[in-house]
């Protein structure tokens, strides 16, 4: 008996694996909370060409004792230009005098509380949508209740997990973690469409058969993602520090591809089976 056909044997105490891993990372959100970014938050985010070289602590320093109540934060420093955000409401007129030598604004964008509490709302509702609308395509696809409900707890669980790892690593809820959390739904929803389509609905070998050949080509899908992602990191990180977009919407999709491969082949694959057994 091969690997895959033990596997898929045993599979009902599997289903509980990411079950538990979806409630440890609800616990993880309610306990620890999710940052907002300053693009939701509000604050300014400023782009300096530094003119005497300094490290991120000092430079971090210069801006916070001269700026009083607001949270610094330099997130790069590259090619003797420094990315910073701050926290609430900064003059750029007194922001350069503090800066004094040290560098020269090359660019400034603030953004008002109101207008970041007016994105956060936009933020939610752009999930909410997304994945009422993913849910009605389900169920008009398969019109059968228990896989395309298997499809849509696959899918929560991601998005679940994906924001626990935001939680635990710092990675903060921007306009770029929402976007990479709206294309894990998309992808989450691809591979388990793939799983069910050639089990529920293909007639040829078995079961096991089936779900097996469905493995083969989804968990293929899952390393070339997850490969690129991880690439698409760590060049970003190490080369590219200052493409901050690409490093968050990187590492939420590495987060949540791995959280796929578990939902997707342990709990959807799971329910499934069970249905197909008790269905015959």
């Amino acid at each position: 008996m091969s690997i895959q056909e033990r596997f898929l044997n045993n599979y009902k105490p599997l289903i509980a694996i990411p079950v538990i891993i979806t409630l440890i990372a609800v616990f993880i959100i309610a306990g620890h909370g999710l940052e907002q970014g300053i693009d939701l938050k509000g604050g300014s985010k400023v782009v300096i060409q530094l003119e005497t070289p300094v490290s991120a602590a000092e430079l971090k320093s210069i801006i916070g004792n001269g700026i009083n109540n607001n949270q610094v934060d330099v997130v790069s420093i590259s090619n003797n230009q420094a990315n910073v955000e701050i926290t609430g409401e900064v003059d750029v007129v007194k922001l350069t005098n503090i800066l004094g030598g040290t560098g020269v604004i090359l660019s400034f964008q603030s953004i008002g509380a109101l207008l970041g509490a007016q994105a956060v709302t936009q933020v939610y509702y752009a999930l909410a949508f997304a994945f009422l609308f993913m849910a009605i395509t389900v169920f008009i696809v398969f019109r059968n209740f228990v896989p395309s409900m298997a499809v849509i707890l696959a899918a929560l669980c991601d998005i679940i997990i994906a924001v626990g790892g935001m939680s635990v690593f710092g990675i903060p809820l921007s306009v770029a973690s929402v976007g990479a959390l709206l294309m894990l739904i998309g992808y989450s929803v691809d591979t388990d469409i793939l799983l069910t389509t050639r089990v529920l609905k293909r007639r040829e070998g078995t079961i096991n058969e089936r779900a097996i050949d469905a493995m083969k080509t989804g968990l293929t899908m899952a390393a070339a993602a997850i490969g690129s992602m991880i690439t698409l990191y760590v060049v970003t990180v190490l080369f590219i520090p200052y493409a901050l977009t690409l490093s968050e919407i990187a590492s939420v999709l590495i987060i949540g591809l791995v959280a796929d491969v578990v939902a997707t082949w342990l709990m959807n694959l799971g329910i499934l089976r069970w249905y197909m057994e008790a269905r015959r």
